[in-house]
């Protein structure tokens, strides 16, 4: 069952994205549009809800709860840039706006970014880590909760090397092409402040 969920919350995601960026630049309802995109994070609370309501009914805590706590955390950490990034593309696509910047490619500019983005990991990780700990304290018995521990122990490998990942862009920054030197780091880094 919870698997399932999961699956309908991904999908009703997208959905909800898509009606959201539809109403705001297709319709011209900007209000519409986001309270379509505020219903989103309702979605992660009847995930939560239908986990809890699961175990409270006696099921045996196993991966498809640790997949749900991590992919709670992960909308978390990751969701409002997400939202963010496709809502920039909409308004170019749909309403005429200016193309909205990529990521920065080289210097300092692209590591602080890539930090800003570990950083969502690592609140991904927190967040899994609380409805993982919450979980295993409404269960009340350590030996039918380790199967969500190992969950926790995973979520935290993902920030270790996705923090080595980030922190390699610190040690080793990516130079700019020598025909376009300074100026196109420069460039970027206006552009992502």
């Amino acid at each position: 069952m919870i698997v399932t969920l999961i699956i309908v919350c991904e999908v009703g995601f997208w959905v909800l994205l898509a009606a959201g960026l539809a109403a705001r630049y297709l319709l011209k309802r900007e209000r519409l549009g986001l309270a379509l995109l505020l219903c989103e994070p309702l979605l992660e609370v009847v995930l939560l809800a239908a986990t809890a309501i699961d175990l409270r009914n006696g099921a045996e805590p196993n991966w498809s709860h640790g997949l749900a706590a991590l992919y709670i955390g992960y909308t978390a950490g990751h969701g409002h840039r997400t939202v963010r990034w496709l809502d920039g593309h909409a308004a170019h696509r749909l309403a005429g706006a200016p193309k909205p910047a990529g990521p920065p490619r080289y210097g300092m500019a692209r590591a602080r970014y890539e930090g800003r983005v570990w950083l969502g990991t690592l609140i991904g990780a927190v967040t899994a880590t609380a409805l993982l700990l919450a979980a295993m304290w409404y269960v009340g018995d350590p030996g039918r909760t380790t199967s969500l521990a190992a969950w926790m122990s995973g979520a935290w490998r993902i920030v270790f090397f996705h923090g080595l990942f980030a922190l390699a862009y610190f040690v080793f920054p990516k130079k700019a092409p020598e025909q376009q030197g300074e100026q196109t780091v420069l460039r970027e880094e206006n552009a992502h402040r």
